[in-house]
């Protein structure tokens, strides 16, 4: 790997990823692994595996700190990665990572079991995102481009929290990162 775009990706996920992920007994890379191998394994294109790998950049580029909705703080990791990535990467993958965000607040509007199913810092940081779309929010949401993708990815971020799970290494999903980063 001699991009240097992508020797940066990487060693986000490998070296600054060491943090709890939330409250739960796994790291930041782990999560991240997990959500890219959920994708994987569902059959998804290059780009939605790439976001859900990606989905969470914004905590590692950002100096606040670990679980920062446990102080009360909206990190705005969505927007933080979201602008990390939009330099080298087109819509195909940063509307998903962009809204993941309010994909869980689109779910929790729409789908009566899922709030239910939130972990308790998920529940935490909801309420910090604004909590459950309205109406007139969930209709603006489907008619995003990137909306079902977004849901997509946001399915498999809420399935990605599991301790001791055996899943590939970052270098096993950066081709499918070097199959969606624009030219050099």
């Amino acid at each position: 790997m001699t991009d240097e775009r992508l020797v940066l990706i990487a060693d986000l996920l490998e070296l600054k990823a060491d943090g709890q992920y939330g409250l739960h007994a796994i790291n930041q890379r782990q999560h991240a692994l997990q959500s890219a191998w959920l994708a994987e394994r569902q059959g998804c294109p290059p780009a939605l595996i790439a976001a859900s790998l990606m989905h969470d950049i914004g905590h590692l580029v950002h100096d606040l700190g670990e679980d920062p909705a446990a102080r009360g703080v909206d990190d705005q990791h969505e927007d933080l990665g979201t602008a990390f990535l939009a330099k080298w990467f087109g819509p195909e993958v940063t509307e998903p990572v962009r809204l993941h965000v309010a994909a869980k607040r689109y779910l929790c509007a729409t789908e009566a079991d899922y709030f239910g199913r939130l972990s308790p810092d998920s529940v935490r940081s909801l309420a910090l995102q604004g909590g459950p779309m309205s109406a007139a929010e969930v209709a603006a949401f489907r008619a995003l481009p990137q909306a079902a993708a977004a849901v997509q990815l946001r399915r498999f971020d809420e399935d990605a929290k599991v301790k001791d799970l055996a899943t590939p290494p970052v270098s096993h999903f950066m081709p499918y990162v070097a199959a969606c980063i624009a030219p050099a």
